[in-house]
């Protein structure tokens, strides 16, 4: 059976970080040996389009792309519920409950059949910390500055996505990213998704 795993949480969580690590783990295991990085697929589907008019273009694109690769691992960075809290927030539009414009049924309902499974990366909600990491992001990519946000606001971020997480028809699994690099969380998302 292939994996279908949507990482999810607000910015500076450390979802890369985590990301990269249960990739390094599934994509050599599944790989073809064709010199091809085939043995998982990894989407980074938030790339300024999330909150914006694109944004369910953009889920329902993803999603197809995904059916299609049924029997391939897919890793996904950021899908609805980033899309949900993305439009809450700048937009003031709401996406649960169900029956509402923008309803994710359909959606969690076609992931169901994928046996999608959600890893919600939160962090402490201590400002420090979270000054700290966006410095290092900030560091890393100076053009994040342009939509850099105060700490308060990373926290607004993360309570919206842990309000949506308990709605969710999908089976998922929060982790809180205290330090990074912290392999011990690893092991916890690769013994959620069968892989330990």
């Amino acid at each position: 059976m292939s994996h279908k795993i949507i990482f999810e949480g607000a910015e500076l969580t450390g979802k890369s970080w985590l990301m990269s690590q249960v990739y390094d783990h599934i994509e050599p295991k599944y790989n073809s040996g064709n010199k091809i990085l085939d043995g998982c697929h990894w989407f980074n589907c938030d790339v300024g389009i999330f909150g914006t008019k694109y944004g369910q273009v953009a889920l329902q694109k993803y999603l197809e792309l995904t059916e299609e690769l049924k029997e391939a691992n897919v890793m996904l960075e950021k899908f609805h519920l980033s899309e949900a809290v993305y439009q809450k927030l700048y937009n003031n539009q709401n996406f649960l409950p169900a029956g509402r414009q923008g309803d994710f049924s359909a959606i969690e309902n076609r992931l169901q059949k994928l046996n999608t499974k959600i890893i919600l990366v939160t962090f402490p909600e201590d400002e420090k910390i979270i000054q700290a990491r966006l410095q290092d992001r900030l560091n890393l990519y100076p053009h994040y500055e342009k939509i850099a946000q105060a700490p308060t606001d990373y926290i607004k971020q993360q309570r919206l996505f842990k309000e949506l997480i308990k709605q969710s028809k999908l089976e998922y699994l929060i982790i809180e990213t205290n330090k990074l690099p912290d392999e011990s969380l690893v092991d916890k998302i690769l013994q959620f998704i069968g892989e330990k």
